[in-house]
Parts: C-alpha cells; sequence; structure tokens
C-alpha cells in the first residue's frame, strides 16, 4: 500500500513538472504578412526557422492576406509580422485590419512596412511611423519625401533596457537606410544610430489598442536576415508582444 502510494505521489510530481515545463515553452504561431516587395524569400524564411520549435510561421501575401484578418481566421496565429510595402486597400479591410490589432493581435513589424499604405493614417497610427513617399502633413507638421540609401555600414544602439532588447547593447549592420520618416512621439525608443543618412531611432515599441507593438526599421536583405544578433532581437520582439500584459505606453 506504501509502495503504491509513493508511486502515485512520483507520478502526480512527474506530470506536474512535465505540464509545468509544456506551459512555460508555448510555442508561438506567427502569420508573416509580405507583398508589394521583392525579397529573398529562402533567406528570410531561413531566419525564421531559426527560431524552431519556440516559433512556427506561416507566411501570406496580400492581398490573400487581408481574409486573415477576419474573426473566424484570428485563432489560427499568435503573433502578425509584417514585411509588406502593399499599398491597395478598401474602406472595408481598413476596418477588418485595424478591428484585428487592436482587440489584441499583437503585430512586429520590419523595415519596408513602415512605407506601406500611403492613403491610410490609420495604419500609420498602428505603427505608430510612416515613410512618406511624398510631401504630407501630419499633425499640422509638414513631412517631406523621404530617401533611402541601399548598403550602407552603421552602428545600431540599444537607447532603452527592455525586454526586447535583453542582453543586447547594440548591432553592427549592412543595410538600408531610410531618413525623414516620422515616428510618433509616444513610442518607446529601442534602437538608435548616428548615421547620417538615417531617422536617429530605428526601433521603437508601443501599444495599439490591445495590443502590442514592435517596430525595427532594419531589415531589407541577407546580411540582416542572417546577423545573430537582429535575429535575437526579432525573436525577443515576437515574444514579447506575445505576451498578454497592459504594460506599455504609446496609443
Amino acid at each position: 500500500m506504501k509502495l503504491n502510494l509513493v508511486v502515485f505521489l512520483l507520478s502526480l510530481g512527474l506530470s506536474c513538472t512535465l505540464s509545468g515545463a509544456g506551459n512555460h515553452a508555448r510555442q508561438i504561431r506567427v502569420l508573416v504578412v509580405t507583398g508589394g516587395h521583392e525579397y529573398n524569400r529562402e533567406e528570410f524564411d531561413s531566419m525564421f526557422s531559426s527560431f524552431l520549435p519556440s516559433v512556427t510561421f506561416k507566411v501570406v501575401e496580400f492581398p490573400e492576406a487581408f481574409r486573415m484578418f477576419e474573426p473566424g481566421n484570428r485563432q489560427e496565429y499568435d503573433v502578425l509580422v509584417f514585411y509588406h510595402m502593399w499599398q491597395e486597400i478598401t474602406a472595408g479591410q481598413e476596418r477588418m485590419m485595424a478591428d484585428c490589432i487592436r482587440e489584441g493581435k499583437p503585430l512586429v513589424a520590419l523595415h519596408h512596412s513602415i512605407c506601406a499604405f500611403d492613403t491610410w493614417p490609420e495604419y500609420w497610427a498602428i505603427l505608430g511611423g510612416k515613410y512618406f513617399h511624398s510631401p504630407t502633413v501630419l499633425n499640422g507638421k509638414e513631412y517631406q519625401a523621404c530617401s533611402y540609401i541601399h548598403d550602407i555600414r552603421f552602428r545600431a544602439e540599444v537607447c532603452k533596457q527592455h525586454p526586447v532588447t535583453k542582453g543586447i547593447t547594440g548591432m553592427d549592420l549592412f543595410d538600408e537606410t531610410y531618413k525623414g520618416y516620422y515616428v510618433d512621439e509616444g513610442v518607446v525608443p529601442l534602437l538608435k544610430t548616428d548615421e547620417p543618412s538615417s531617422n536617429e531611432v530605428i526601433g521603437w515599441a508601443k501599444k495599439y489598442g490591445k495590443a502590442r507593438v514592435v517596430v525595427l526599421q532594419s531589415g531589407h536583405d541577407v546580411p540582416t536576415f542572417r546577423n545573430p544578433v537582429y535575429r535575437r532581437l526579432l525573436l525577443q520582439a515576437i515574444k514579447w508582444v506575445s505576451e498578454p500584459t497592459k504594460m506599455v505606453s504609446g496609443r
């Protein structure tokens, strides 16, 4: 009788341990949204494959991706990652997409995603930033058309201790820089650079409705996809936005 009791208690303890480990190492399902811009798909996918098994991913391209913002499809993923530069969108698609994120679907936006949806100001509010292709007035301030330069070597520094930048002090990049883009004053700056062809702030966190949002301006091509520090930064961003909490400043 005592032996059976001991075996039962050991089994119960092992079950609880395994259950706890499983909860701690939950798998995050990422929906990567692309479209409107060419990129090296093989190398990009390889970057996301390096996050396995803690992160799985599925790539969907616009305009097909619009259906994934519908309420009936939102349970298929945990985190959105934008890597698109799509422009065409209807009023109904705008409402569906904004509602999806506002109601709690977290987002990490990379590189040319801040160049998308030139005629949709609410998208700029979701991201907390916008690259303008032509002179634009926003909040009473006129922004000139932004500029970009390919293949620039520069240093990015961490400007705030944050779960997204944990264990990172900075990184050396060979990437495309953007200059003159809008960044909302309410965001939490995460990365900065003194490269003259770039804005100073090149990474930030914010909140849109119930969702956490992280934007990383870098991420143009293979050198960055293969950069181990950038990969760590992206993985930590995905994990942070996926955590259920209400603590983050911004809209």
